[in-house]
């Protein structure tokens, strides 16, 4: 038998490799049975209805069952857990806003996950939250407001969904902002604080917009300005943060979809690209943005950089503030 030439074996060796390769990547294949979207809310929410959404369409275009599950409670730490110790696959996927995988590291005095070693997939979406105060308020624009809360400290209330909700923490920011300390009333959801705000019990609070927007049009809510670099689609004519001279005061609510730790970066990829052409496709998009929700498709990398950068502004925010949630 001949030796094989120099150039013929770094043939076959380049070969065997683009073949092993291949083998080893399990994203051409994926998938091949059911896939769980696990949603870290109760039914109905806005994370709630980009999964049932997205789920549909997944299912539609990979042949195989995309199914939706439900697992709320402790600030998003139950189905946070659930994914985090699930097989690195590809198979189990958490949807959720970000509280557990920035903030409540900060919040708890213990996790049974590490958020830091969860797997960016892709966020396809938020929605901004706006600062809001009663119909029949004194405070008819965002400017009247931030002069009296500067000129006089202690004197305002602020309602909040609960202690170390978005609400709450976007109140710290804003008293840490202007230097001033309020009120914090907290309630056990926003159905009820949202009440007393429309009956004049309490001064102002903040929301998303996709909540308050209806009970704005109608009157029984102001919203003064919106949390967000960018107007609102729903509210376009509405103030940004910045226009009012607090470019700090930035707040929204996205919704996230990461997996567990290991899970290869080519089905990730897989997943963002798909949700990506789901969630800007012109009817999904127009249904999204009908509450208040923004597309926003980022990927994986993108995904990741986003959720270190929310994690330390807001876990500055948390330690500033001394907010726990296990005291």
């Amino acid at each position: 038998m001949k030796a094989l030439s120099l150039s013929a074996v770094c043939t076959v060796l380049t070969m065997m490799t683009a073949t092993a390769s291949a083998q080893q990547d399990p994203a051409p294949d994926f998938p091949k049975t059911t896939v769980r979207l696990i949603v870290s809310a109760s039914a109905g929410g806005g994370n709630d209805m980009i999964a049932r959404l997205v789920a549909e369409r997944l299912q539609a275009k990979w042949g195989q069952s995309v199914i939706v599950e439900n697992r709320p409670g402790a600030g998003n730490n139950i189905a946070t857990e659930y994914v985090y110790k699930s097989p690195p696959d590809g198979y189990t996927i958490l949807v959720s806003p970000p509280a557990s995988l920035t903030v409540n590291a900060a919040l708890f005095k213990e996790l049974r996950f590490d958020p830091t070693k969860i797997e960016a997939v892709a966020i396809t979406s938020y929605i901004p939250n706006v600062l809001l105060v009663s119909g029949g308020s004194r405070f008819k624009t965002a400017q009247d407001f931030l002069a009296f809360a500067k000129a006089n400290p202690g004197k305002l209330s602020y309602a909040s969904q609960g202690i170390g909700t978005t609400g709450h923490l976007t109140g710290a920011l804003l008293e840490q902002l202007l230097g001033t300390k309020q009120l914090h009333v907290p309630y056990g959801g926003a159905a009820p604080a949202l009440n007393d705000i429309m009956a004049g019990h309490i001064d102002f609070m903040i929301a998303d917009i996709g909540t308050v927007l209806p009970l704005a049009q109608d009157g029984k809510l102001r919203m003064l300005a919106t949390l967000t670099k960018d107007p609102s689609p729903v509210a376009p004519e509405l103030p940004t943060v910045a226009s009012v001279g607090l470019p700090e005061l930035l707040s929204d609510t996205w919704t996230a979809f990461t997996a567990p730790p290991g899970t290869p970066m080519s089905i990730r990829r897989k997943y963002a690209a798909a949700l990506r052409e789901i969630i800007f496709s012109p009817d999904i998009r127009a249904r999204i943005e009908q509450v208040g929700i923004v597309p926003w498709g980022l990927d994986p990398e993108q995904s990741a950089d986003l959720i270190k950068r929310e994690t330390e502004r807001w876990t500055d925010v948390v330690r500033k503030a001394n907010v726990r949630m296990d005291q």
